[in-house]
């Protein structure tokens, strides 16, 4: 059996003039990913490593899950492929995991991880906010084979309401 969760990258800013690899985090997006890890302490817990989006928000999105869910940060790895908006790229970058892990982490973007989920649930998921995870059970025992997995959406109201 495969899990895999997708958290998209806290809430980013626009205020600055910077390429969009570049752009960082508000102080609310960092309130909340925070909030979100802690509250989320015991699902992430399981998985065995996190992959990030190379992207300034989703890097340090990453690194706050990282250091509030006191995870060894070489269990953080950083991919180019997941710097994507497209469910495609996504959907390759998955299937080709390491068959030695079972319980995976991808910190990234929307449209795409909005998509993919949909794709590989067969769910009508509408949009994936920022700082929220979603995991998803795949009965199958390959990367490269899932499909109809079952889901598990974070984002609990409270925790959004307070940050």
């Amino acid at each position: 059996m495969k899990e895999l969760m997708f958290l998209r990258h806290a809430k980013s800013s626009w205020e600055n003039q910077v390429e969009d690899r570049n752009r960082g985090l508000t102080e609310k997006g960092i309130r909340r990913i925070k909030a979100m890890a802690k509250a989320s302490k015991t699902i992430f817990d399981p998985f065995e490593i996190v992959f990030s989006s190379p992207a300034n928000r989703a890097l340090h999105t990453a690194c706050i899950l990282m250091y509030e869910t006191q995870r060894p940060f070489d269990q953080l790895h950083v991919r180019e492929e997941l710097y994507t908006f497209d469910l495609s790229n996504v959907i390759q970058f998955v299937k080709s995991l390491p068959e030695s892990y079972s319980k995976v982490i991808c910190v990234g973007h929307n449209p795409a991880f909005t998509s993919v989920v949909s794709v590989l649930t067969q769910s009508d998921l509408y949009h994936l906010p920022t700082a929220a995870w979603v995991k998803i059970q795949f009965k199958q025992d390959h990367w490269g084979e899932i499909h109809d997995g079952s889901l598990s959406l974070g984002m609990p109201n409270e925790i959004l309401k307070s940050t």
